[in-house]
């Protein structure tokens, strides 16, 4: 019975690995977000690829608070207050979410 046990310890545990790895790969890699602190209202992304990007910007409450898609590299906050915010960004089928910090 301990056998059994320990067997499905070890496939919940990969199982769980497994998904982390997953995540992991989806992020954007040579993702460059700046400058952050914001302080005159824009902030740059630029990728590799340079595709077309989807914005999805939330406070810290988790409300969104901006969703556009950018075509270029330049994206313009000036609109948005000062504090936290966290910011998703999305290209092709590839995510990445970081903070974002507004002055």
């Amino acid at each position: 019975m301990k056998h059994l046990y320990l067997v499905f310890f070890l496939c919940i545990c990969s199982i769980g690995f497994s998904q982390e790895n997953i995540q992991s790969t989806a992020d954007i890699n040579g993702l460059k977000l700046y400058p952050n602190p914001v302080t005159q209202g824009k902030i740059y992304v630029e990728t590799p690829q340079n595709s077309p990007k989807q914005i999805v910007i939330f406070d810290v409450l988790g409300t969104q608070v901006l969703r556009t898609t950018i075509i270029g590299r330049e994206l313009n906050l000036s609109n948005l207050d000062r504090g936290v915010y966290i910011i998703r960004i999305q290209e092709h089928s590839k995510v990445a979410t970081r903070k974002l910090i507004i002055k």
